[in-house]
């Protein structure tokens, strides 16, 4: 394969689109206390407000970071990322 068709195909690549997921934090409880689940309803997490919230590309780990708020919308500031291999791997293993 000539170097400019490798080019070309990474370049398709680069346009999949994937889903990307924010994690907050998670917690277990027993089906009868999610039946129960109403307007107002409050849920604990296992997260406190100030450790870093997870960053998935479909479904795996890629990132963790912090929330921020930018012009009135939630986003995240990514403070630490994988190194480049492990995210290949983390998005090679999520095209399975």
């Amino acid at each position: 394969m000539e170097e400019n068709e490798s080019a070309k195909n990474i370049e398709r690549l680069l346009d999949v689109e994937m889903d990307v997921t924010v994690r907050f934090g998670m917690t277990t409880m027993p089906l009868r206390d999610v039946v129960r689940f109403g307007i107002g309803s409050m849920i604990e997490l296992n997260r406190t407000i100030d450790e870093p919230v997870e960053l998935l590309v479909n479904n795996f780990s890629f990132a963790r970071g912090e929330v921020v708020v930018v012009d009135g919308y939630y986003g995240v500031r990514i403070t630490e990322i994988g190194s480049p291999e492990e995210r290949s791997r983390t998005l090679l293993e999520s095209g399975n």
